[in-house]
């Protein structure tokens, strides 16, 4: 998007692609006359005033949900079977997370997250592996 001037009109889901730096080329770009490189020639006429340079330098990541095609992108397929009681308070979680949103949500979305919040506590699906029968023995 050269050409443009910093400031409202720029594009907060724009790819920068390659770890930040486009935010900083599209700073000293914004004339239109291409790329420069701030850092080759070792001067700083074409690096902002340090009280720009945090607003600048600060990359967006686009979330998840808006950088795919389809809900399968990026993902692997694993089957998944589920208890009755299980799938009736994933339904319910998925209504009441809708709710919050004010929006659908996926229910694969739903589904990975609910694993990685789970990876992330595992002392509770411990014991919920424990109530199932894991870790008893019968000596």
């Amino acid at each position: 998007m050269t050409g443009m001037k910093r400031g409202a009109g720029e594009d907060p889901f724009a790819d920068d692609g390659d770890g930040g730096t486009a935010a900083s080329d599209q700073t000293a770009g914004s004339d239109g006359g291409g790329t420069v490189d701030s850092d080759a020639d070792g001067g700083a006429s074409s690096t902002p005033p340090e009280d720009d340079q945090p607003t600048t330098r600060r990359s967006m990541q686009i979330p998840y949900k808006f950088r795919r095609d389809g809900v399968q992108d990026g993902r692997s397929r694993v089957p998944l079977f589920l208890q009755p009681e299980t799938k009736t308070a994933e339904r319910d979680t998925l209504r009441d997370l809708e709710d919050r949103f004010g929006d659908d949500v996926s229910l694969t979305d739903l589904r990975e997250a609910l694993v990685m919040v789970g990876l992330e506590h595992l002392d509770e699906v411990e014991a919920q592996l424990e109530e199932w029968g894991y870790g008893m023995t019968f000596e």
